[in-house]
């Protein structure tokens, strides 16, 4: 006959056991995820709210307030000396930590101070140092710099160019969920067709080969994954640009929760290194990374007579203000001015 204990043994371990609480990182991800925040905002956001449990020796955030968080901004512009840009996307990302997953909201989190970030004329290129700079450029990297200088495109917006968005008929780009979740219009430049052209079919012989063995499911935005089942492998979605490599995507899938081995599209950080040889070789002596043909195009629109609204339009912008800057190449000379020293 079995003893009590035996039986409590036994009963114990037929228990279900209890599911453990998702950490707070997790949480956070969780969280971004649900509200359909990017990937690169969800790796940012994560990963400041680690720094700054790690900075103040791990303890958790419920146990700390505005002073833990003052002190780590301060820490981030006097130790680190980050830009500004960068210390407010840490303030950013801690007070979503806060009132979004914990929902703490108290007042601390308004007095934090916001660092103001100076104002910066934009690195714009001649038209030669453009051309010099694409001569030095091949293969896909150098068709990406050259849609990025021909259309105006942010690089994360060049690289997440899916196949359905590119009109060959109307000469247009399609550009979906850019900067502020906005969609917008773009040029496609006629001496890109031929070259975009060759690149779709590379592309299309690549997700063939993938589908062939059982994959080329492509990464879809929100839940058209669940609303269209076979959407994923379609054409139309693909990706323009392609990794030559699959990696498994952070991403669980809509439908069935698993993490999937994904072609993902160019590295960001592959078009920035090429960028950077091409203008060494071209012997720039600017600093010169993908943005800035995103510069030199309005820049270059404006110079050539184009109205600062349809440069406004292409580019994006929220205000026209913002394109505004990119005046200040027209008036040659400091601002029009001669200069006394010449008058002598």
């Amino acid at each position: 006959m079995a003893s009590s204990f035996e039986r409590l043994t036994e009963i114990v371990s037929s228990a279900p056991a209890i599911a453990q609480p998702p950490k707070l990182l997790d949480r956070l991800r969780d969280h971004l995820r649900t509200r359909h925040y990017s990937i690169r905002t969800e790796t940012a956001y994560v990963d400041w709210a680690r720094r700054f449990i790690l900075f103040h020796g791990k303890r958790h955030p419920q146990e700390m307030g505005g002073a833990e968080v003052e002190a780590f901004l301060t820490h981030l512009a006097v130790d680190r000396q980050v830009s500004a840009s960068t210390q407010n996307q840490a303030k950013a990302a801690i007070l979503y930590l806060y009132k979004q997953v914990l929902g703490v909201d108290l007042p601390w989190l308004d007095d934090v101070v916001q660092a103001k970030t100076p104002k910066r004329l934009p690195v714009v290129l001649t038209a030669r140092e453009v051309r010099d700079l694409l001569l030095h450029m091949q293969g896909t990297t150098g068709l990406i710099a050259q849609l990025l200088y021909g259309t105006g495109m942010r690089l994360l917006e060049g690289l997440c160019l899916r196949v359905k968005d590119v009109e060959f008929a109307r000469r247009e780009v399609v550009i979906r969920e850019g900067k502020g979740n906005k969609d917008r219009v773009t040029v496609l430049p006629e001496n890109l067709m031929a070259p975009l052209q060759l690149q779709l079919q590379k592309a299309r012989a690549l997700h063939e080969k993938d589908v062939e063995a059982g994959l080329g499911r492509v990464h879809l935005p929100h839940a058209l994954a669940v609303k269209y089942p076979h959407a994923d492998r379609s054409w139309a979605w693909q990706w323009v640009f392609p990794s030559p490599v699959r990696s498994i995507d952070p991403r669980p899938d809509a439908v069935t929760g698993a993490l999937l081995a994904r072609r993902h599209h160019v590295y960001p950080e592959s078009v920035q290194r090429a960028v950077r040889e091409a203008a060494k070789l071209a012997q720039i002596d600017k600093p010169v990374s993908p943005h800035v043909l995103r510069h030199s195009f309005a820049t270059h629109l404006l110079q050539a007579g184009y109205d600062i609204r349809t440069v406004q339009e292409l580019l994006g912008h929220a205000d026209v203000s913002t394109t505004m800057i990119y005046t200040h190449v027209l008036n040659k000379g400091g601002r029009g001015i001669m200069s006394p020293l010449d008058a002598l």
